[in-house]
């Protein structure tokens, strides 16, 4: 009896990097995934999280400079420097506004205002697609990766089964193996999915509140070009 228990304890280890070893091919093809999904989910996470501060410092610093006076064509320089998505959204408007005819009629006005907001809004659209990119990975790791963990479980319980009727025993020594690396593969998927439930929630939240904040840049650069064109209608350039 004594060789029946120490037989598997000596075979399969009591630490976790034994419990992997000793874990069947396709346990161990289920943890393996779930170490790379949650490896990937947390480049995402960091990748994500830093670049959208560093984004939102940029837009202050921008937005400052256009509240402060600066003429628009001096804004547009400045843009034209820079690599974050107001400054994009900035420089594709004023282009546009620039390389326009000035209308006299308050309909062509008008109609050159509503262009411009439209190309800048085009510009938020395509800037928001790249910040969104790889995100919404975060939402199909933490929506699959419990099944995954789950799918290890039934395999991990149904080799302890296996080694039941194997060893004619339900000792604990026999079912313990199989039981631990169902649990461990449980363990492994809870620690993918909820990080990126979590934090698909917040990234989300941000670049929405990112885009958002866009948006009424671009509207605040619509009314300024509107009330450029009121003081001088065929120049170009904020009036100081």
């Amino acid at each position: 009896m004594n060789d029946l228990l120490e037989e598997p304890l000596a075979a399969h280890g009591v630490g976790l990097w034994d419990l992997v070893l000793a874990a069947d091919i396709v346990v161990q093809a289920v943890m393996l995934s779930l170490v790379l999904a949650s490896i990937w989910s947390w480049m995402v996470i960091f990748d994500r999280y830093f670049r959208l501060r560093r984004l939102a410092a940029l837009a202050s610093s921008f937005e400052r400079a256009f509240w402060s006076g600066a003429d628009l064509k001096s804004l547009f320089d400045r843009a034209a420097n820079e690599r974050h998505p107001l400054a994009a959204m900035y420089t594709a408007g004023y282009e546009e506004w620039e390389s326009a005819r000035r209308p006299s009629d308050p309909a062509g006005r008008a109609n050159l205002v509503a262009r411009v907001g439209t190309v800048m809004r085009l510009t938020l659209d395509r800037e928001t697609t790249h910040l969104e990119r790889n995100v919404g990975s975060l939402a199909t790791i933490g929506a699959v990766a419990p099944f995954v963990g789950l799918f290890g479980t039934v395999w991990g319980i149904m080799n302890s089964f296996q080694s039941i009727a194997m060893a004619g025993s339900a000792t604990l020594a026999v079912v313990a193996p199989g039981i631990a690396e169902a649990l461990l593969a449980t363990a492994l998927g809870l620690a993918a999915a909820i990080p990126a439930v979590i934090f698909y929630n917040r990234l989300a939240r941000d670049i929405d509140g990112y885009a958002g904040r866009l948006a009424s840049f671009a509207d605040e650069v619509s009314v300024e070009i509107d009330r450029q064109m009121d003081r001088q209608p065929n120049v170009p350039g904020r009036a100081a």
